[in-house]
């Protein structure tokens, strides 16, 4: 039996605030991501295709801070390799504060912790694996993340 119960506050860790802030990306397979983006873009108004991204940008104000913020969607093809480990269709992005904290959390509560870390211009990322096997993509967002910039 498992225990679904939230993780205790501990202090001194990132499990004293909450530790997702939002949904940072949703992202998943297609056989042509280039033609579904099309159709976004032309049926649902979806701000895609803009310098060749196949992904739509939704920007935001946080509730907590006010600051700027923004998810994304967008397809990748098939063949990615990107969710690995996990073989489902999707993968979750989702916006921490404290990345380090989170993830050392959550190791220390027995889940699924990648070693696998990334770090670009937009932010650093690591990953962690659900009990169904989808990968999570956790993202702490540079402070200076260059795609505010592009913020209505």
């Amino acid at each position: 039996m498992t225990d679904d119960r939230p993780a205790k506050s501990v202090p001194g860790t990132a499990s004293e605030q909450p530790r997702v802030r939002g949904i940072g990306g949703v992202f998943f397979k297609s056989p042509d991501p280039t033609a579904l983006a099309a159709w976004y873009r032309r049926h649902l108004g979806m701000g895609i295709g803009m310098d060749g991204f196949t992904g739509a940008t939704f920007f935001w104000n946080r509730a907590d801070t006010g600051e700027r913020a923004y998810s994304v969607w967008s397809p990748f093809a098939d063949d990615t390799r990107y969710f690995e480990p996990s073989a489902k269709e999707f993968m979750l992005n989702l916006r921490v504060d404290d990345l380090d904290g989170v993830l050392a959390d959550l190791r220390a509560e027995g889940c699924r912790v990648l070693d696998r870390r990334q770090e670009i211009e937009q932010g650093r990322f690591g990953y962690v694996v659900d009990p169904d096997g989808h990968l999570i993509e956790l993202w702490e967002p540079a402070a200076d993340d260059p795609a505010l910039a592009l913020a209505p």
